[in-house]
Protein backbone atom coordinates (compact mmCIF):
# COMPACT_ATOMS: atom_id res chain seq x y z
CA UNK A 1 0.00 0.00 0.00
CA UNK A 2 1.47 3.38 -1.03
CA UNK A 3 3.04 5.19 2.10
CA UNK A 4 2.10 8.70 0.44
CA UNK A 5 1.67 11.33 3.03
CA UNK A 6 -1.43 13.59 2.44
CA UNK A 7 -0.54 17.34 1.68
CA UNK A 8 -3.48 18.76 3.47
CA UNK A 9 -6.86 18.05 5.79
CA UNK A 10 -9.86 19.84 5.82
CA UNK A 11 -10.77 18.84 9.28
CA UNK A 12 -15.10 19.05 8.17
CA UNK A 13 -15.71 16.15 10.17
CA UNK A 14 -18.45 15.11 7.07
CA UNK A 15 -20.82 11.92 7.99
CA UNK A 16 -21.10 11.05 4.88
CA UNK A 17 -18.60 12.89 2.63
CA UNK A 18 -19.23 12.20 -1.10
CA UNK A 19 -19.90 13.21 -4.49
CA UNK A 20 -16.41 15.44 -4.63
CA UNK A 21 -15.99 17.33 -7.89
CA UNK A 22 -13.63 20.27 -9.06
CA UNK A 23 -14.76 23.00 -10.80
CA UNK A 24 -11.94 24.50 -13.05
CA UNK A 25 -14.48 27.58 -14.46
CA UNK A 26 -14.80 28.90 -11.11
CA UNK A 27 -11.23 26.93 -9.55
CA UNK A 28 -13.98 25.72 -6.62
CA UNK A 29 -13.95 22.67 -4.96
CA UNK A 30 -17.61 21.31 -3.76
CA UNK A 31 -19.00 18.17 -2.09
CA UNK A 32 -21.54 17.22 -0.21
CA UNK A 33 -21.97 15.90 3.64
CA UNK A 34 -25.48 13.57 2.39
CA UNK A 35 -26.91 13.08 5.66
CA UNK A 36 -26.67 16.72 6.91
CA UNK A 37 -28.22 17.97 3.38
CA UNK A 38 -25.25 20.17 3.37
CA UNK A 39 -22.92 21.13 0.20
CA UNK A 40 -19.27 22.38 1.25
CA UNK A 41 -17.55 25.05 -1.45
CA UNK A 42 -14.43 25.12 -1.28
CA UNK A 43 -12.49 28.42 -3.03
CA UNK A 44 -8.79 27.89 -4.25
CA UNK A 45 -7.80 31.02 -4.52
CA UNK A 46 -9.12 32.35 -1.34
CA UNK A 47 -8.82 29.45 0.48
CA UNK A 48 -12.59 30.11 1.39
CA UNK A 49 -14.78 27.30 2.93
CA UNK A 50 -18.43 28.05 2.70
CA UNK A 51 -21.21 25.52 4.11
CA UNK A 52 -24.11 25.53 2.23
CA UNK A 53 -27.56 23.96 3.19
CA UNK A 54 -29.51 22.59 0.81
CA UNK A 55 -33.35 22.00 1.09
CA UNK A 56 -32.82 17.67 0.95
CA UNK A 57 -29.84 15.52 0.94
CA UNK A 58 -27.89 15.73 -2.02
CA UNK A 59 -27.06 12.54 -3.06
CA UNK A 60 -24.43 13.33 -6.03
CA UNK A 61 -24.41 16.47 -8.51
CA UNK A 62 -22.48 17.82 -11.76
CA UNK A 63 -21.68 21.09 -13.39
CA UNK A 64 -23.67 22.92 -15.61
CA UNK A 65 -22.03 24.51 -18.47
CA UNK A 66 -22.69 28.21 -18.98
CA UNK A 67 -24.45 28.55 -15.75
CA UNK A 68 -23.89 29.01 -11.40
CA UNK A 69 -26.72 26.08 -10.79
CA UNK A 70 -25.74 22.65 -10.46
CA UNK A 71 -27.41 19.34 -12.24
CA UNK A 72 -28.08 17.72 -8.40
CA UNK A 73 -29.80 14.66 -7.67
CA UNK A 74 -31.63 15.39 -3.96
CA UNK A 75 -32.72 12.30 -2.52
CA UNK A 76 -36.33 12.06 -4.44
CA UNK A 77 -35.06 13.48 -7.88
CA UNK A 78 -32.80 15.30 -10.13
CA UNK A 79 -33.28 19.34 -10.49
CA UNK A 80 -30.93 22.38 -11.29
CA UNK A 81 -30.01 24.27 -8.28
CA UNK A 82 -27.97 27.03 -7.39
CA UNK A 83 -26.84 26.58 -3.67
CA UNK A 84 -25.95 30.55 -3.54
CA UNK A 85 -29.10 31.77 -4.66
CA UNK A 86 -31.26 28.78 -3.32
CA UNK A 87 -33.04 28.89 -6.32
CA UNK A 88 -34.40 25.12 -7.45
CA UNK A 89 -35.82 23.55 -10.61
CA UNK A 90 -37.03 20.35 -11.42
CA UNK A 91 -35.94 17.87 -14.09
CA UNK A 92 -37.05 14.59 -13.00
CA UNK A 93 -38.72 12.62 -9.91
CA UNK A 94 -38.69 9.27 -10.74
CA UNK A 95 -41.50 7.50 -8.94
CA UNK A 96 -38.99 6.07 -6.41
CA UNK A 97 -40.19 3.94 -3.44
CA UNK A 98 -39.85 4.57 0.41
CA UNK A 99 -36.40 4.02 1.35
CA UNK A 100 -34.87 4.66 -1.58
CA UNK A 101 -32.96 7.72 -2.46
CA UNK A 102 -30.47 8.91 -4.73
CA UNK A 103 -26.89 8.19 -4.25
CA UNK A 104 -24.11 8.69 -6.78
CA UNK A 105 -23.74 10.28 -9.87
CA UNK A 106 -22.33 12.42 -12.83
CA UNK A 107 -22.15 14.13 -16.04
CA UNK A 108 -20.92 11.97 -19.05
CA UNK A 109 -18.57 13.43 -21.84
CA UNK A 110 -21.74 14.30 -23.95
CA UNK A 111 -23.19 16.51 -21.77
CA UNK A 112 -25.72 13.98 -19.87
CA UNK A 113 -26.45 13.42 -16.00
CA UNK A 114 -26.23 9.96 -14.74
CA UNK A 115 -27.32 9.14 -11.18
CA UNK A 116 -28.41 5.87 -9.58
CA UNK A 117 -30.17 5.38 -6.30
CA UNK A 118 -30.03 3.31 -3.16
CA UNK A 119 -31.56 1.29 -0.61
CA UNK A 120 -31.43 2.78 2.26
CA UNK A 121 -32.66 -0.45 5.07
CA UNK A 122 -30.54 -3.13 5.79
CA UNK A 123 -30.75 -5.36 4.74
CA UNK A 124 -30.31 -3.95 1.17
CA UNK A 125 -32.52 -4.76 -1.24
CA UNK A 126 -32.23 -4.37 -4.89
CA UNK A 127 -34.34 -2.06 -5.25
CA UNK A 128 -32.25 0.59 -6.88
CA UNK A 129 -31.98 1.97 -10.42
CA UNK A 130 -29.49 3.69 -12.43
CA UNK A 131 -30.75 6.69 -14.31
CA UNK A 132 -29.53 8.96 -16.91
CA UNK A 133 -31.13 12.60 -17.20
CA UNK A 134 -30.28 13.26 -21.01
CA UNK A 135 -29.93 16.82 -22.01
CA UNK A 136 -34.00 17.26 -22.58
CA UNK A 137 -34.01 17.05 -18.75
CA UNK A 138 -35.54 13.11 -19.40
CA UNK A 139 -34.92 10.52 -16.77
CA UNK A 140 -34.35 7.37 -18.40
CA UNK A 141 -33.61 4.11 -16.70
CA UNK A 142 -30.42 2.14 -17.67
CA UNK A 143 -29.86 -0.54 -14.88
CA UNK A 144 -32.32 -2.00 -12.72
CA UNK A 145 -32.02 -4.05 -9.53
CA UNK A 146 -29.15 -2.42 -7.61
CA UNK A 147 -28.65 -2.07 -4.02
CA UNK A 148 -26.55 0.78 -3.89
CA UNK A 149 -25.36 2.81 -7.08
CA UNK A 150 -21.81 3.81 -7.23
CA UNK A 151 -18.35 4.17 -8.89
CA UNK A 152 -19.70 5.85 -11.94
CA UNK A 153 -17.18 7.42 -14.04
CA UNK A 154 -16.27 7.75 -17.62
CA UNK A 155 -13.55 6.37 -19.91
CA UNK A 156 -11.33 9.56 -21.12
CA UNK A 157 -13.08 9.43 -24.80
CA UNK A 158 -16.59 8.67 -23.52
CA UNK A 159 -16.90 5.52 -24.63
CA UNK A 160 -17.56 3.34 -21.40
CA UNK A 161 -19.13 3.94 -18.35
CA UNK A 162 -17.73 2.34 -15.13
CA UNK A 163 -20.38 1.56 -12.67
CA UNK A 164 -20.71 -0.62 -9.31
CA UNK A 165 -23.38 -2.54 -7.15
CA UNK A 166 -21.75 -1.56 -3.92
CA UNK A 167 -22.23 -4.90 -2.06
CA UNK A 168 -21.18 -6.75 -5.07
CA UNK A 169 -17.64 -5.83 -4.66
CA UNK A 170 -18.13 -5.67 -7.92
CA UNK A 171 -16.96 -2.86 -10.76
CA UNK A 172 -18.47 -3.23 -14.12
CA UNK A 173 -17.76 -1.14 -17.49
CA UNK A 174 -20.50 -0.71 -19.85
CA UNK A 175 -20.18 0.71 -23.78
CA UNK A 176 -22.31 3.72 -24.35
CA UNK A 177 -24.54 3.10 -27.56
CA UNK A 178 -25.19 6.87 -29.03
CA UNK A 179 -26.56 9.12 -29.90
CA UNK A 180 -28.90 8.50 -27.46
CA UNK A 181 -26.80 7.16 -24.67
CA UNK A 182 -28.11 3.74 -23.97
CA UNK A 183 -25.42 0.96 -21.97
CA UNK A 184 -24.62 -2.05 -24.04
CA UNK A 185 -24.16 -5.43 -21.91
CA UNK A 186 -21.95 -4.62 -18.91
CA UNK A 187 -18.52 -6.41 -18.24
CA UNK A 188 -16.91 -7.62 -15.17
CA UNK A 189 -14.02 -5.24 -14.84
CA UNK A 190 -12.57 -5.37 -11.28
CA UNK A 191 -12.97 -6.59 -8.09
CA UNK A 192 -12.20 -4.60 -5.23
CA UNK A 193 -10.09 -6.63 -2.42
CA UNK A 194 -11.92 -8.76 0.75
CA UNK A 195 -12.68 -6.36 3.32
CA UNK A 196 -13.68 -3.48 1.34
CA UNK A 197 -16.24 -2.18 -1.19
CA UNK A 198 -15.93 0.41 -4.51
CA UNK A 199 -17.63 3.48 -3.81
CA UNK A 200 -16.50 6.99 -5.10
CA UNK A 201 -14.67 6.99 -8.25
CA UNK A 202 -12.94 9.07 -11.30
CA UNK A 203 -10.52 8.61 -13.88
CA UNK A 204 -6.90 10.34 -14.85
CA UNK A 205 -5.30 10.91 -18.38
CA UNK A 206 -4.47 7.14 -18.44
CA UNK A 207 -7.60 6.03 -18.74
CA UNK A 208 -6.93 4.47 -15.29
CA UNK A 209 -9.88 4.21 -12.28
CA UNK A 210 -9.35 5.48 -9.33
CA UNK A 211 -11.79 4.00 -6.49
CA UNK A 212 -12.55 4.79 -2.67
CA UNK A 213 -12.52 1.43 -0.87
CA UNK A 214 -15.01 2.01 1.45
CA UNK A 215 -14.04 -0.15 4.71
CA UNK A 216 -10.55 -0.62 3.02
CA UNK A 217 -8.61 2.87 4.17
CA UNK A 218 -7.15 3.48 0.67
CA UNK A 219 -8.09 4.80 -2.48
CA UNK A 220 -6.89 1.77 -5.21
CA UNK A 221 -6.09 2.35 -9.03
CA UNK A 222 -6.64 0.10 -11.27
CA UNK A 223 -5.45 0.28 -14.76
CA UNK A 224 -7.91 -0.01 -17.77
CA UNK A 225 -7.21 -4.23 -17.67
CA UNK A 226 -9.02 -3.66 -14.27
CA UNK A 227 -6.03 -4.64 -12.11
CA UNK A 228 -4.84 -2.82 -9.29
CA UNK A 229 -1.40 -1.11 -10.24
CA UNK A 230 -1.35 1.30 -7.04
CA UNK A 231 -2.90 2.09 -3.87
CA UNK A 232 -2.48 5.55 -1.73
CA UNK A 233 -3.24 4.66 2.22
CA UNK A 234 -6.00 6.69 3.71
CA UNK A 235 -6.08 7.08 7.45
CA UNK A 236 -9.65 6.73 7.84
CA UNK A 237 -11.28 3.36 7.18
CA UNK A 238 -14.46 4.89 5.15
CA UNK A 239 -13.36 6.66 2.01
CA UNK A 240 -16.10 7.66 -0.27
CA UNK A 241 -15.34 9.52 -3.20
CA UNK A 242 -12.38 11.02 -5.41
CA UNK A 243 -12.01 13.53 -7.78
CA UNK A 244 -8.92 15.15 -9.46
CA UNK A 245 -8.29 19.11 -8.81
CA UNK A 246 -6.19 21.77 -8.23
CA UNK A 247 -5.14 24.54 -11.42
CA UNK A 248 -3.35 22.00 -13.27
CA UNK A 249 -5.65 18.71 -11.86
CA UNK A 250 -3.02 16.86 -10.43
CA UNK A 251 -3.88 16.88 -7.04
CA UNK A 252 -6.17 13.55 -5.50
CA UNK A 253 -9.37 14.88 -3.06
CA UNK A 254 -11.14 11.97 -1.10
CA UNK A 255 -13.44 12.14 1.18
CA UNK A 256 -14.89 10.33 3.92
CA UNK A 257 -17.62 9.60 6.32
CA UNK A 258 -17.78 9.06 10.03
CA UNK A 259 -21.45 7.55 9.91
CA UNK A 260 -21.85 4.09 11.26
CA UNK A 261 -18.48 4.20 13.09
CA UNK A 262 -18.18 3.05 17.08
CA UNK A 263 -16.82 5.69 19.86
CA UNK A 264 -13.81 3.43 19.84
CA UNK A 265 -12.92 3.99 15.72
CA UNK A 266 -13.20 7.35 15.93
CA UNK A 267 -10.80 8.27 18.81
CA UNK A 268 -8.40 5.46 17.03
CA UNK A 269 -8.93 7.39 13.36
CA UNK A 270 -10.50 11.10 14.83
CA UNK A 271 -10.06 12.15 10.79
CA UNK A 272 -12.76 10.10 9.91
CA UNK A 273 -14.77 12.20 7.55
CA UNK A 274 -12.31 14.74 6.68
CA UNK A 275 -11.33 15.39 3.27
CA UNK A 276 -7.42 14.32 2.51
CA UNK A 277 -5.61 15.84 -0.78
CA UNK A 278 -2.63 14.10 -2.07
CA UNK A 279 -0.41 14.78 -5.46
CA UNK A 280 -0.51 11.15 -6.84
CA UNK A 281 1.72 11.73 -9.99
CA UNK A 282 -0.56 11.80 -12.32
CA UNK A 283 -3.36 14.38 -13.82
CA UNK A 284 -7.39 13.57 -14.17
CA UNK A 285 -9.21 15.23 -16.75
CA UNK A 286 -11.99 18.09 -16.21
CA UNK A 287 -15.23 17.86 -15.07
CA UNK A 288 -17.47 17.46 -17.63
CA UNK A 289 -20.33 19.75 -17.65
CA UNK A 290 -23.89 19.31 -18.57
CA UNK A 291 -25.79 20.92 -20.96
CA UNK A 292 -29.54 21.08 -21.23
Amino acid sequence: MGAMAHLEVFSVGNTLGEGILWDSRRQVLWWTDIQRSRLHRYDWNRRDLQVLETPDRVGSFGLVAGSDELITAFANGVALYDPSAKTLRWLAQPDIEPGVRFNDGRVDRQGRFWSGTMDENEPRAPRGNLYCVDRAGQAHVRVRGVKISNALCMSPDGSQLYFADTPTRTIRVYDLIEPEGRLGPGRFFAQTPAGSVPDGSAVDVDGCVWNALWGGSCVARFTPEGKIDRTIAVPACQPSCVCFGGPDLDLLFVTTAREGLDAATLSAEPHCGDVFVYRPGVQGLPESEYRL
